[in-house]
């Protein structure tokens, strides 16, 4: 199935929010589901893959402790948390490059790469094992499989891009991680009462038909 980009970030936001993540990280989770998805890459599998890792319910443990220093865990780093952190931080990235890991998920760390880049004004490139990645904000380029974990990405304010990927302007996401989404985004929705079926749309409760 094919969806416009509007319909992912508001789906995504919903399940983003019925994975336990607040309202301001379902919505940076939102837009970066569709980010990615601009870029020609599947940002609703990459997405749904985060929310089902669980991080939100013990965020904590998955998060950057100390942003002043490289940001290594014992623990995954849940790569929405960390990614909002890296726009925070964006200027240090003009002093050195960060050092983060195990990141989960790395790919949802570009998009928060390129707000960092827009922010910056110079493209930022986040490596690892086995890829590269280039962002000026905008477009994107992309070398290499991007891993489900890495064990260390480094990202710095640095490189070109020279050619982008071809921007969509729609989505076709695995029909799984579809429907992960909408099952998470159904934890948002109340629950029917009988005055909501009431004055609900449709027959309700009687049929005069």
């Amino acid at each position: 199935m094919s969806y416009a980009l509007n319909e992912v970030e508001a789906t995504a936001k919903r399940a983003a929010r019925g994975a336990g993540y607040d309202w301001g990280l379902a919505e940076e989770a939102a837009k970066a589901a569709r980010w990615l998805c601009a870029q020609g890459l599947d940002g609703a599998a990459v997405l749904a893959g985060v929310l089902d890792a669980g991080f939100a319910a013990g965020l904590p443990a998955h998060v950057p402790q100390d942003l002043q220093g490289d940001w290594l865990a014992q623990a995954p780093l849940c790569p929405l948390a960390s990614g909002a952190a890296l726009s925070d931080c964006a200027a240090r990235l003009l002093q050195a490059p960060l050092k983060a890991g195990p990141v989960f998920r790395p790919a949802m760390i570009l998009p928060f790469a390129a707000m960092a880049a827009r922010q910056i004004g110079v493209c930022v490139t986040v490596e690892g094992e086995g890829f590269q990645a280039v962002t000026d904000g905008i477009g994107l380029r992309c070398e290499g499989a991007l891993p489900d974990t890495a064990a260390q990405l480094t990202i710095r304010a640095a490189g070109s891009l020279a050619s982008a990927n071809p921007n969509c302007t729609r989505a076709e996401p695995e029909e799984a991680a579809w429907a992960v989404l909408n099952r998470f985004a159904h934890k948002t929705y109340a629950p029917a009462t009988e005055e909501s079926r009431r004055l609900g749309a449709g027959a309700g409760l009687s049929d005069n038909d």
